[in-house]
Parts: structure tokens; C-alpha cells; sequence
């Protein structure tokens, strides 16, 4: 409710009560919207005609609107109230509108005189409503006439005329209205649409197409929302819905033309002839006569010809009384569809060839039953737009049309009709006005040859005027605006020359270090200890003497074992010479890399067996031989992300992988300069489950080519942890336009332990990113004793960066001194003997060792060996119950600490929820895919909260820019697709990226 400020509430009291005579404390003033309040009280109830005659002639005299607040617009009509102190209601109430002044006083005279004669014989000026003076389209009557009803809401309104020039030169200017509502509050549109536009519509005005309504909350710059409103008269959507045959349009009409000769018309349809029955309008008695034939046809016939329905090719009119079941007359009438083809066909045989103003008709009138609501508010309205071979249809209204309400219709109809060339239809809500969709939905009618998702087409604000009612915005971000070129290239060069001093300094400082330079400006002392020098130079030899004895020797050794090891022979055969190759060619190798040549591994070729497996683990005697696509291995980069991490300038988050996930992704956009069009996140189910070499490929065979995927998958992360890394570890900058989060129901599972969220909450890393968006949350609450674990935590990582750097240069001796040993090539058959040595003393340790090595399972030694340059773990095991139960027990669902205490309310829903909101605020679309699941994992305890979790999704699905894809039970026997029960491996990975790519429903961006 909108008040007026304090002094102007004190200058209107003064007025009121200098211009009745009324003291000051027997004044009352309230503002709501356009209406100003007046109550005037006194121990008695001040008379009403003598106080609206001093305050009618103070209104003369005097603008209101200097008296009230500057922000407050325009006041159109006042109340008057009058009461006896004490008492609960007015005694009497009086409305004045402030543009007929001189009426109310003229009323109010004759009132004075009236009662001065004791007379009873009413009298005065004839007050002329703000409905009547609206109905003549003056901006200014009908914004008070709306004002009637929004003022009781707290909305004032203002109306102004503006011109619009159509965008076709041959079109002539016309008149557009705007309806400017402004309140201290931001109103729901759905309260406001359909009562502004019932009131507008029922004008009946000329000369304006549609209304604008444009809310504003007072003290904004930008509108809240914006609302169109069809102003077409009700005359001429009748008439355009009879000329398309529908029968209760043209009984509407012909009811109006005979209406002066009170017959009533009903009208029916058999086949393609219109019956019309003409009754006397009222007859209570049954004595009313019979219409009169010629009268009745007079009227009738030319408008019907008028009309000419479609599809309709004659009429038959009777007349009679209500209730008689035979027409006293009866005559045929032959209609414009018998002597012109073109309107023989029936409206539904023209939509089903397309033809699009038939279908438009078609589908308005399913989704408008109700003919009085449609022509009161307009209806929902139906736009199509046919794109290859999809049929786009936009419903909107006033109030966005539900989903539920329209989606299944449409598609039933669609689908009935069975448009040649069309194989799939989507269909878009939203309210009338806006550009972009609320919400859509669509359907493949048919086994569509090429899968490509359909981006929503651009539909005008109304079917007339083009990018006129909703400016374009741009989601382009500024950086830094305050920022000049000049002061970044100042910056660039301050650094620079720091880092070479700082570069100079500290090589300077190593050579005088090594005592083998000196300064130029000191004076070279000779050192007397120069038997201590003597002594280091014969140890010295010594040492390299007995180094390479000791490498010679293991040569020979080596060269006189090989040929009598059958079992070196097995392990590598003659058909892996890409494998001998690696062994045997160290220093070609060397040559080639600098610091990460363990990193890269040569593959035998797909045609040739070998007892190595893709994933470099040894296979078992009973791997399936059935050969299964996958992309390609790409080279390992888990030695590359640990150093990059300990490089990094940021703190550890206390969760490895996270480090060196984040590591290898900022890499990424040094490298490009953008951040990736695709980011795949989630646990390790997303990290193993979606190849992203396999995805860009997919989708390059769709018709998106070169899109860059990366996985940023994180073993254990939960709903938490991913809301955490979206929102606070990444800058909106550095997300892409679409997410794809692969998981399932355990990520949100709130009545479990986090465990990884409560690590990764203990860490520095995590109090740092908070500190970066301290509205997010405040660390300032933090004990002293994580403040020193934190400085602990970092002295740690920039010990790291030194000893990484030692570990470059020591490998790149190690490389050196490689080209001219004798046993350095041929170092892992030397550790094969002395394994054999070993294990006379603990046998029972090294086969559990070897059998960890040829099992390959390992969640650990995986996760920190295998991940590419993409983020993702390409694992090539193949899950086989038999075998897989043997290493590991069977956890049945209600044992899982996964699932323990299950519930999706909680933490993980909160952060799920904050997610929501970030990826819509930033327009990121965010499609989750519940991974594939194996048979032997989902057990009756675990199916039953699959459901729970499903149940939950499908309520979030709802929500704009999120999707959901349910792939959980899309292989649950094809083992062969799983490394164990509930992760896929490389060969499930590129299924699921496959079945994404071909999602037409997932909007995946174009380059």
C-alpha cells in the first residue's frame, strides 16, 4: 500500500481541513494507486453536501499533484468519507473524478437545494463514467479507468499513444497503447494479466491492434515484465472463426443480426450441411408467434454469403417454436462453397496437406473451448513455424499456458493429422509478450533419420511486429570497464621487468653457491685446505669407478639371462614390436621427450593379440574376446596434471584429484582462451561414463562440428562438491554454455556422511574461494588452529614446486647418463630377477602384490595412472560377476553406506537447488543423466530408492534450462559395457556419448 511521505501527508491534512473547516486532527488522507482517501470525522458526522461543496471548490482551485510526492503519479479520482468520532465505519462515502469537477458541483448544489426545500425529487448534472469516456480511446479516461481496479491493489497506472510504423513500407502508421503500471512492489503478472486484459477487451476500442502493459516496481529503472494484450474486437474474431465453418461462431452471429427481432438461432452440422433452427427469443408462456420466414432469410442469407464458411456447402433453415419436434417452416439455401472449390475442403483436410492458417485455426479452437473466455481475454493464440522436418508451435497468453494444459493436446492432433514431411514436434509456452519460451516439450513422430537437436526458433513478440516489444540484451560480460589499455600494458611491463630481476638474482645466487664463480668485484682468496680437495677427487672416482663396474656388470648379467627366459619371451611377444620398441630404443625415447615421457605409451596395433590390455594391465585368461567400439586411447596426463597442480598458485582443496582436474582444465583455457563448449561433471561414474573424444565426434556427425568437451569428473563428489567447483572454484568466464552432470541417486543421498565435501571443506583451498565471493559465505567464524593447518598446507606446496622442479632436472640427467649405460634399458628385466630373488623371503607378499598389478581394479592406482588430457579415465576392464566377487565381497543395498539414511532432502538438495539457479541466472543449460546401472547392483533396496530419486527429478524437470535423461536401466545385462557393478568402462562411455549426442531434446551449442 503506497502512503504519502510525511510532509506532504501533513500539506494535503492542512488543505483538507483549511477548505471544510475541519480541524486538523479530524483529518484523514490515504494514497493507494491513482485514488486519494479523504476521511473527515467530528464528534458529529460532518454534514455531506456542504463538505463536498468546499472541498469541490478548494479542487478547482488547486493541483493536487503539487501536494503530494514527486515519485507519486497522477491522482484521477478521490473518495470522501465522513463519521462520528469513535465509530468503526463511514457514515456515508462519495466518489469524484477529477476531470468533472464542474459536474459533481453542479450535483451537489441541487443535493444543497434539495434539502433546503425538504424536497425528496432527485436532481443535478447526469456524472459520466470512466468506462463511457474510456470507450471514446482517450489514454488518459481509460488509465483511469483502469485505475478503478488497480488502485485497490496499490498499482497506479498511466496511458499513453504511441505511433509505430510498420516494418513494410506499404503499411500505414498505426497506434500502439501503453499501459504503464508502477506500485512499491513487484505484483505477480498472473494477478494482473487477465483482469487488465478483460477490462481492456471489453472497451471494444478502435483503432489499436494490441496494449502493452509495462510494470515497473517506483524507484527501478527496467520494467518488471511485460504483457501484451490482444485488442482485436470480439466482432472480428467471431467472424474469423466462422469463415473456418466452426458452428458456434456463426450461431454468435447470426444471434446479434436477428436479435433486434428477438429470434433466437442454434445452429448444428451433419456432414457438409448447416442446419439453423430460429425460435422465438423469449417465450415463457408458448405464446409468442413463430419468426417470420422472410424476415428470418432476409437477415440470414447475406450473411452466410458473407461469411462463406470453409468447408460447408449448404444450409437449411427451419423455423418453430421451442420444444415442437417439427419446423412449422423449412427452406435450403445453397452456400459460396458449392460454386467455388477452393472453399469445399474442410479445414481439418486442409491441415492435413499443411496448410498452416488451417492448423493455426485447428489448434486454437482445441485449446479455446470455451468461446466467451476467449473473446473476453483473447485466448491462448497459436504461432507455428515449420523448420526442416519439425513443426514448432508457440502457445501463449496473458497467463502462460501450462504445460500439462497444452503439450498432450497438441501432440494427440499432431500426431492425428499425419503432416507429409513432418516427423517431430516441439511445442513452446509463454505469456504474451515475451520472446523467449517459458517452457517446452517435444516428440519424434517418426524414426527421424537425422537426430539434430532443433535450437528454439525465433518467434516474434506478436504475429505483426518483430523485436518491437522485447529489446534485445546482451549477455556479453565486462570485465574490468575502469581498466585502460595503457595501465595494463604498464602492469605488463612492471612484471616483466621484476621477473628478470628476480630471474638474475637467483641465478647469480646458484653460481656463487656451486664455489665455482666468484664476484667480479671481491678479490679471489686461494683456500690453504687443499688436501680436503685432493681427498674429495680420489673418493670421487672411486665412487664413479665403482658405478660403472656395478652397471657392467648387471649388463652382462641381463645379456646372459635373456636368452634363457622363456618366461620374458611370453610377456613380450614378437607380434607387440611397437611394446620392444619402447623397451629397447631408450635413447631414441629420450630424444624425444623432456619431462614427461612416462606419460606416453606406444599402443600395439588393434590387429595384433598381446597380453597387455588398452588400459596397460595384464589380461586374464578368461577376457572376453568380443570386440566392443570405443574411441581411441588418447596419451595419459596424470604426471602432467601433478606437476601443473603443484605449480598452481592456488591452495590445495584437500581432494588430489580435484587439484589436478582443476589443473589440467586451467591449462585448457590457457591454451584456447575459451572455456570448453561442453563440461561433463560428477563423480567417477561421469568420469569413466562419458568419453569426451567420443562425444565431440557423435556430435560432429550431427551437424556440430568441432565442439570441445572436457571431463571434470571428481571421485566421490557429491551434489556439494559440484555446486561448490560451478559456483565458487570456476569464474563464470570460464563455463560453457551447456553442463552435462552425469550421476546418480547416491551424489544425493542427504542423510549420509560427505566425506569428500567435509574434506575439501577443512582446506585452504576452499576458505580462499570463499574469500574471492564473501557474499556466498564468511570465514571470519574460523578457529586459529585451520588458520595454521592452512599455512602449513601451503609451505607444503611451494616445498612441492621446488622438489618438482629438482625431479625435471634430475630426469633429465637421468636421460643422459641412459644413452651410455649398460643396464639402465634393460632396468625392468633387472628388477623381474630381483623380485625372483625376494621371493624366497616373502612370497606371499609379492603375489598379492602381483595380483593386485594383473587385476587392474584398483580404484586408486586407476584414478591416478589413467586420465587423459581430457579428464577422462578410459578403462578397459570388462566386468565379469564370476570372477569380479572373488577379489571383492557383495554389498547388498541396505549394507551400502551410499545409501544409508537415504533421503534427497538435506544438504545435497540445497546445494542441487543453488545450482538451478546459478546455471538459469547465467543462461547455462544443465542437462543431468542418471548413469547406467548393472543388474547385480540394483537389488530390490536399491531400486526403491532409485524411484525415490527419480520421483525427485522428474518434479525438478519442470524448471527452465534443466533437463533430465534417465539412462540407469538402459543396459543393466551388458556387463561388457561395466568395470564393475555401478561404473561403466571406455566401451559403456562411448555408448552413452553416442546416445547423448543423438538427444534431440538436449540443446547443444552451435559454433
Amino acid at each position: 500500500m503506497k502512503t504519502v511521505l510525511p510532509d506532504r501527508q501533513q500539506s494535503l491534512v492542512q488543505w483538507v481541513s483549511q477548505a471544510t473547516g475541519i480541524n486538523t486532527f479530524g483529518v484523514k488522507v490515504r494514497l493507494r494507486g491513482n485514488d486519494l482517501h479523504i476521511l473527515c470525522e467530528g464528534t458529529e458526522c460532518p454534514q455531506r453536501w456542504r463538505t463536498l461543496s468546499d472541498l469541490l471548490q478548494a479542487l478547482q482551485q488547486t493541483n493536487l499533484d503539487i501536494l503530494t510526492n514527486s515519485e507519486q503519479t497522477s491522482i484521477y479520482q478521490v473518495f470522501v468519507y465522513g463519521r462520528r468520532k469513535g465509530e468503526q465505519r463511514p457514515k456515508w462515502c462519495h466518489r469524484v473524478y477529477l476531470n468533472q469537477i464542474d459536474k459533481h458541483l453542479e450535483q451537489v448544489e441541487q443535493a444543497l437545494l434539495a434539502d433546503s426545500e425538504k424536497s425528496k425529487q432527485s436532481g443535478g448534472a447526469l456524472i459520466v463514467s470512466n468506462e463511457s469516456l474510456a470507450r471514446q480511446g482517450n489514454p488518459e479516461a481509460i488509465a483511469r479507468y483502469l485505475s478503478e481496479t488497480l488502485s485497490t491493489l496499490g498499482v497506479s497506472v498511466q496511458a499513453k499513444i504511441k505511433p509505430y510504423k510498420s516494418s513494410k513500407n506499404s503499411q500505414p502508421e498505426e497506434n500502439r497503447l501503453w499501459i504503464f503500471c508502477q506500485s512499491s512492489y513487484s505484483p505477480d503478472a498472473s494477478l494482473l494479466a487477465e483482469p487488465i486484459a478483460q477490462k481492456l477487451r471489453y472497451l471494444k476500442l478502435s483503432g489499436y491492434q494490441d496494449a502493452v502493459i509495462v510494470s515497473q516496481v517506483r524507484g527501478e529503472t527496467a520494467p518488471d515484465w511485460l504483457l501484451r494484450v490482444d485488442l482485436t474486437p470480439p466482432e472480428v474474431m467471431l467472424k474469423e472463426w466462422a469463415r473456418w465453418g466452426d458452428i458456434q461462431a456463426i450461431a454468435r452471429l447470426l444471434t446479434e443480426v436477428l436479435s433486434g427481432l428477438k429470434v433466437a438461432v442454434q445452429a448444428s452440422l451433419k456432414e457438409s450441411t448447416l442446419h439453423i433452427f430460429c425460435t422465438p427469443a423469449f417465450d415463457p408462456l408458448g405464446t409468442a408467434p413463430i419468426p417470420d420466414k422472410a424476415v428470418c432469410l432476409k437477415a440470414i442469407v447475406p450473411q452466410l454469403e458473407a461469411i462463406a464458411p470453409q468447408g460447408i456447402l449448404a444450409a437449411t433453415v427451419y423455423g418453430q417454436k421451442a420444444g415442437d419436434k417439427q419446423p412449422t417452416w423449412i427452406d435450403w439455401l445453397a452456400l459460396p462453397a458449392t460454386n467455388h472449390p477452393a472453399f469445399a475442403t474442410s479445414p481439418l483436410d486442409l491441415a492435413n496437406t499443411g496448410d498452416e492458417p488451417a492448423i493455426i485455426f485447428l489448434l486454437e479452437r482445441l485449446l479455446n473451448p470455451d468461446l466467451d473466455w476467449r473473446l473476453l481475454t483473447g485466448g491462448i493464440r497459436v504461432l507455428l513455424l515449420k523448420k526442416n522436418d519439425l513443426l514448432h508451435i508457440l502457445c501463449d497468453a496473458p497467463v502462460c499456458p501450462g504445460r500439462q494444459q497444452v503439450a498432450s493436446k497438441i501432440t494427440q492432433f499432431i500426431r492425428h493429422l499425419k503432416i507429409p514431411g513432418i516427423m517431430g514436434v516441439r511445442i513452446y509456452g509463454r505469456r504474451a509478450g515475451n520472446k523467449e519460451p517459458f517452457w517446452h516439450y517435444g516428440v519424434d513422430l517418426q524414426h527421424r533419420q537425422r537426430l539434430v537437436p532443433e535450437a528454439t526458433p525465433e518467434f516474434a513478440a506478436t504475429s505483426k511486429y518483430v523485436n518491437d516489444l522485447v529489446p534485445s540484451e546482451t549477455s556479453e560480460p565486462i570485465l574490468r570497464p575502469d581498466l585502460t589499455t595503457e595501465e595494463v600494458q604498464s602492469f605488463v611491463t612492471e612484471v616483466a621487468r621484476d621477473w628478470i630481476a628476480t630471474a638474475s638474482a637467483t641465478a647469480k645466487k646458484f653460481l656463487l653457491k656451486s664455489q665455482l664463480f666468484t664476484e667480479s668485484d671481491q678479490p679471489v682468496e686461494q683456500n690453504p685446505d687443499d688436501q680436503g680437495l685432493k681427498i674429495a677427487l680420489v673418493w670421487g672416482t672411486l665412487g664413479l669407478l665403482l658405478t660403472l663396474q656395478t652397471d657392467w656388470v648387471l649388463g652382462r648379467i641381463i645379456a646372459q639371462t635373456t636368452p634363457s627366459s622363456p618366461k620374458v619371451a611370453s610377456v613380450v611377444p614378437s607380434s607387440s614390436s611397437g611394446q620392444k620398441t619402447s623397451l629397447t630404443s631408450g635413447k631414441t625415447q629420450s630424444q624425444k621427450t623432456t619431462f614427461f615421457s612416462h606419460t606416453s605409451k606406444i599402443k600395439s596395433p588393434p590387429n595384433q593379440s598381446s597380453v597387455f590390455n588398452a588400459s596397460e594391465f595384464t589380461q586374464s585368461d578368461d577376457t572376453p574376446t568380443k570386440n566392443l567400439a570405443a574411441a581411441p586411447l588418447k596419451e595419459k596426463a596424470t604426471a602432467t596434471a601433478i606437476l601443473l597442480a603443484a605449480r598452481s598458485q592456488m591452495p590445495s582443496f584437500n581432494v588430489r584429484q580435484l587439484d589436478e582436474q582443476l589443473a589440467l582444465y586451467k591449462q585448457r583455457l590457457a591454451r584456447t582462451g575459451t572455456p570448453p563448449d561442453v563440461l561433463i561433471i560428477g563423480s567417477s561414474r561421469a568420469l569413466r561414463g562419458v568419453d569426451p573424444a567420443a562425444l565431440s565426434k557423435a556430435l560432429a556427425t550431427q551437424g556440430y562440428p568441432n565442439l570441445d568437451v572436457f571431463n571434470f569428473g571428481i571421485n566421490g563428489a557429491t551434489a556439494q562438491v559440484v555446486d561448490f567447483v560451478i559456483r565458487h572454484v570456476l569464474e563464470p568466464s570460464e563455463l560453457p554454455k551447456i553442463i552435462i552432470w552425469a550421476d546418480g541417486a547416491r551424489a544425493f543421498n542427504g542423510g549420509r556422511e560427505d566425506i569428500t565435501f567435509k574434506s575439501l571443506a577443512a582446506s585452504a583451498g576452499y576458505k580462499q574461494a570463499f574469500q574471492k565471493t564473501p557474499t556466498t559465505g564468511s570465514t571470519n567464524d574460523l578457529p586459529e588452529k585451520e588458520n595454521t593447518v592452512n599455512s602449513a598446507e601451503q609451505k607444503t606446496n611451494d616445498e612441492k614446486q621446488e622438489v618438482s622442479t629438482y625431479q625435471a632436472v634430475n630426469q633429465s640427467l637421468n636421460q643422459a647418463l641412459a644413452s651410455v649405460s649398460a643396464s639402465y634399458q634393460n632396468r625392468d628385466q633387472i628388477k623381474s630377477l630381483l623380485q625372483k630373488q625376494l621371493l624366497i623371503l616373502g612370497r606371499s607378499q609379492t603375489v598379492a602384490s602381483e595380483k593386485q598389478l594383473t587385476d587392474g581394479t584398483s580404484d586408486e592406482s586407476i584414478s591416478q595412472q589413467a586420465v587423459d588430457f581430457d579428464g577422462f579415465l578410459p578403462l578397459s576392464i570388462r566386468f565379469n560377476p564370476a570372477r569380479y566377487y572373488q577379489k571383492h565381497s557383495r554389498v547388498p543395498g541396505n549394507y551400502d553406506n551410499d545409501y544409508k539414511s537415504f533421503q534427497v532432502e538435506g544438504q545435497q538438495d540445497t546445494a542441487f537447488q543453488e545450482v538451478l539457479q546459478f546455471t538459469q541466472s547465467q543462461k547455462i543449460s544443465l542437462v543431468f543423466v542418471n548413469m547406467p546401472l548393472t543388474a547385480d547392483y540394483l537389488d530390490p533396496v536399491r531400486k526403491q530408492y532409485e524411484q525415490q530419486f527419480q520421483q525427485y527429478m522428474l518434479r525438478l524437470a519442470t524448471n527452465p534450462n534443466f533437463i533430465y535423461r534417465d539412462l540407469s536401466q538402459k543396459w543393466p545385462k551388458a556387463n561388457d559395457y561395466f568395470s564393475d557393478p555401478s561404473h561403466l568402462n571406455r566401451f559403456g562411455a562411448y555408448e552413452v556419448s553416442k546416445k547423448l549426442a543423438n538427444d534431440p531434446m538436449i540443446p547443444w551449442p552451435v559454433k
